[in-house]
């Protein structure tokens, strides 16, 4: 009986065990894949900041790489500007006379593009704004920042130039073109939720770009990647 008694504990125990083990592993892989999330944003971002690297996300989408007017002089063809600021004018009536003031507030989007002509050095009218997925976010994050971008560049906005692009007209248009870059993964639950993004962007009609999560899945990557099909400037 005391021989039954103390092979059940041990059972008892080692069950314990497994169920801690299997717990810590779990947590240890939800960290592993957070970082692998941060690490391929802030790279990419920090990418996007150069001509080549914004190049080979605009290249995924033929409307948008069409769209430039010159691939041999791109520092006059587009102005790049990382987590944007955006300015606008509000007026208000105080005691009978009319206040105006300025607000600078952050957009939701990671980073903004002006098409420029660089004959004329003037805008195109034509931004795009790009939305990196980030660690925590999901279908519903993702679009939901679009979303958020809509409203603010709708209400007639001016960007906050860089210093060598001031001579541009800084007034925003009402209509941008969004681009979204989900990162994927061939395994776990980063490839369910990139797949989930991608199949409600894709039914949304907004256009996709993808990346590689993993470092080692770079070299997976077809070299006569398609352009999509979707229809330019969808919004």
């Amino acid at each position: 009986m005391t021989e039954n008694l103390e092979t059940g504990r041990s059972e008892v125990g080692h069950f314990g065990i497994g169920k801690a083990e299997a717990a810590s592993e779990a947590i240890n892989t939800a960290q592993k894949q957070h970082l692998a999330y941060k690490t391929a944003y802030e790279t990419l971002l920090a990418s996007c900041c150069h001509y080549d690297g914004i190049l080979s996300v605009l290249n995924q989408h033929r409307p948008y790489f069409e769209s430039l007017p010159s691939i041999r002089r791109l520092q006059e063809s587009m102005v790049i500007i990382p987590l944007p600021n955006v300015r606008s004018r509000e007026v208000s009536e105080i005691g009978g006379q009319i206040d105006t003031r300025y607000r600078i507030r952050p957009l939701p989007c990671d980073l903004a593009l002006m098409v420029c002509d660089p004959e004329w050095k003037i805008k195109t009218g034509i931004e795009i704004v790009l939305f990196i997925q980030r660690s925590h976010e999901d279908f519903s994050d993702l679009i939901g920042r679009w979303r958020q971008t809509q409203v603010e560049l709708g209400q007639g906005v001016e960007w906050l130039m860089p210093r060598e692009y001031r001579h541009l007209l800084a007034e925003g248009t009402a209509e941008p073109h969004p681009l979204f870059v989900v990162f994927t993964a061939d395994e776990g639950e980063a490839l369910h939720r990139s797949g989930r993004i991608v199949h409600g962007l894709a039914g949304s009609k907004l256009p996709v770009a993808t990346q590689p999560l993993w470092e080692d899945d770079k070299g997976k990557a077809s070299d006569d990647d398609e352009f999509d099909e979707f229809e330019p400037f969808s919004t």
